[in-house]
């Protein structure tokens, strides 16, 4: 990796992605991905599987490391520092400083089954920024409520459902206070009833000004929420725009094509 002539992003930018890449062996599975993601804003991403659009969230993170090109996130480049014209990986105990500005909820949810849905939010706080426990289980508690689980504080996550195990993930990406919200696909591993009510958790959340990044397959939410929406395939963006631009009048052949398939 080499310098960028661009140097580092501007402050409206939280995410910044220059010409990403990343390759498993010998399969490229991002081909040079440009976004700029802004402060306050839920950038929905769309297209058929395969196409690189969890790598890409496990890039912006760290937790796949790229192979050229630069991320940034809140104005930091992830996981490399800069010296000269060349980059240096950084040790992960710094990878790790930076992810606490990143919230990340994956399709599946995660929690730690032998504590209790407050234990679970408390958890991260308390082991990694060291918030003294009181103030970890009011914030907890507060933010169980805030995702409609405030009866649930003394359940395993084995005696909630699938939607209400996912709103203690989320409650728990957000205990940390994140700058960023990165979801890959946090409802396709429910059952339709059970995805309305994390929708609007995440709707609620887009109404309170968090940045978010959405890999999604509900096109109503990317329609109603999202306030840009770019289509993947093969690594690459093919369109990128408005959820009502993309969605009612794609430009781009392989984007009518999947939008025929998935509206």
């Amino acid at each position: 990796m080499t310098d960028s002539p661009n140097g580092a992003p501007g402050s409206d930018a939280m995410v910044v992605a220059e010409d990403v890449h990343k390759s498993f062996g010998r399969l490229e599975v991002l081909r040079g991905i440009d976004l700029t993601v802004k402060r306050g804003e839920v950038m929905c991403v769309v297209g058929p599987s395969g196409s690189g659009k969890s790598t890409f969230l496990r890039c912006i993170n760290h937790l796949e490391k790229i192979n050229a090109g630069r991320l940034w996130v809140n104005g930091h480049l992830m996981g490399y520092r800069q010296k000269g014209s060349k980059l240096y990986e950084l040790r992960e105990q710094e990878v790790a400083a930076q992810r606490r500005e990143i919230g990340m909820v994956f399709q599946r949810f995660n929690l730690f089954p032998h504590m209790t849905a407050l234990a679970n939010v408390m958890e991260a706080p308390v082991q990694v920024r060291n918030v003294p426990r009181k103030l970890a289980r009011e914030r907890a508690t507060e933010l169980l409520a805030r995702v409609g689980l405030g009866d649930k504080h003394a359940h395993h996550p084995d005696q909630l459902s699938g939607g209400q195990q996912q709103r203690v993930a989320i409650a728990r990406a957000l205990a940390m206070e994140p700058a960023l919200m990165l979801f890959d696909e946090p409802t396709s591993a429910l059952d339709p009833e059970l995805v309305g009510e994390v929708l609007d958790t995440m709707k609620d959340l887009a109404r309170d000004g968090m940045t978010m990044v959405v890999v999604t397959h509900e096109m109503g939410f990317a329609r109603e929420v999202g306030d840009s929406l770019v289509f993947m395939d093969d690594g690459v963006v093919v369109e990128a725009g408005s959820p009502a631009q993309v969605l009612g009048s794609p430009q781009e052949e392989r984007t009518k094509a999947f939008l025929s398939k998935v509206l």
